[in-house]
């Protein structure tokens, strides 16, 4: 195992303290010696992570206009988000580093899971949060005994407050969105997509992106599953965002976006206007021949509730700017009628104060 940074082709061994590449900072990248991304280390620190199930949502495909739409349940994950996934490898590396206290930041749901894994093995967590993220997330993140730092101002700003407080009191920064590990456990979301449908994987897999880990694990590990014979498709895959926030989209296709704090969005799970991984998020839409776009605030409330009162779904609104999305693509004829999707139910609605 060693790690990558795909932005200028270093490569250097695994080493926990280092997260960016050392010419030029962008985020590392594991890769695995003469193993298929599909082979990640399994972790040594669990909650019972992964193996979410995957159901066919009739009503919401009837509704939509397309053929097979499934879900896969992430919302069933122990703190109730996919971030899990990557929690479990983070703070195993951690662990075994014989770390004992770290620094995170997050718009919650990361922020709940580290803690809870931080919990789980007795290492102290600092939590950095927006002091506008959900009340449910934060009580959330106190319960497992983590400290919670609110910071005024859009999600970017307790990014920056958390980095000022790893130097002054000298501590390891655990970040989600730039750690190896981190990403590098998300992982296992696409190898059990390939072990649920094998061949007859979706067309489409239409995912709700900030930071992007989901997204790149996902096409890191189709990818290379695919090239090597595996599989015989590699599906398109589509980050979707908000109207508020959207540098992906702008990045993709060339759009005037701009970050206007005054403008909101109710999915703050992907709230983010700086996604550190952009090179990798924009690498994975364009060689799966896949897309990004943006939905309303409106139609991210309306599929929530579609979901709750049709499938029995109850989601945050991160993951109904998914379904969103997906109606736009099939009405704009990108996804074609007679086509398959999966999208996974990336967080629990019991995380969300927000009203259907």
């Amino acid at each position: 195992m060693y790690f990558e940074c795909i932005n200028c082709n270093t490569c250097v061994d695994a080493d926990i303290t280092m997260s960016v590449c050392a010419d030029c900072s962008y985020p590392l990248t594991i890769s695995h010696k003469g193993n298929l991304a599909s082979q990640s280390a399994s972790p040594t620190v669990t909650l019972g992570e992964g193996g979410t199930k995957v159901i066919h949502l009739s009503k919401v495909a009837k509704l939509v206009g397309i053929s097979k739409i499934y879900a896969k349940l992430e919302n069933c994950n122990p703190t109730g988000s996919f971030k899990d996934r990557g929690s479990a490898a983070l703070i195993s590396a951690i662990k075994s580093a014989g770390i004992k206290s770290i620094v995170e930041d997050s718009s919650g749901n990361a922020g709940a899971s580290v803690a809870a894994y931080s919990a789980a093995t007795g290492i102290e967590a600092h939590i950095f949060v927006p002091e506008n993220a959900p009340k449910a997330k934060i009580d959330q993140i106190l319960v497992y005994g983590a400290t919670v730092h609110k910071i005024p101002g859009p999600r970017d700003n307790a990014e920056k407050q958390a980095k000022q407080f790893v130097v002054e009191k000298q501590l390891f920064y655990a970040s989600h969105n730039i750690s190896p590990y981190f990403l590098d456990g998300t992982k296992s979301f696409g190898r059990e997509v390939v072990g649920e449908f094998g061949v007859e994987i979706p067309d489409h897999i239409i995912i709700p992106v900030g930071n992007g880990s989901l997204l790149i694990s996902t096409y890191l590990v189709l990818k290379e599953l695919w090239l090597s014979g595996h599989l015989a498709k590699l599906p398109k895959l589509y980050a979707i965002q908000s109207d508020a926030i959207k540098p992906i989209v702008r990045e993709l296709n060339g759009i005037e976006w701009r970050f206007n704090p005054n403008k909101t969005t109710s999915a703050d799970g992907i709230a983010s206007t700086n996604p550190p991984r952009i090179k990798q998020i924009i690498q994975a839409i364009k060689e799966s021949k896949g897309d990004s776009i943006s939905v309303t605030e409106d139609s991210i409330k309306r599929y929530r509730k579609i979901l709750a009162q049709s499938e029995g779904i109850f989601m945050e609104p991160t993951s109904a700017v998914a379904f969103a999305g997906l109606e736009t693509l099939v009405k704009n004829e990108t996804i074609d009628a007679r086509e398959s999707v999966l999208i996974p139910i990336t967080g629990s609605g019991l995380k969300s104060t927000t009203p259907i």
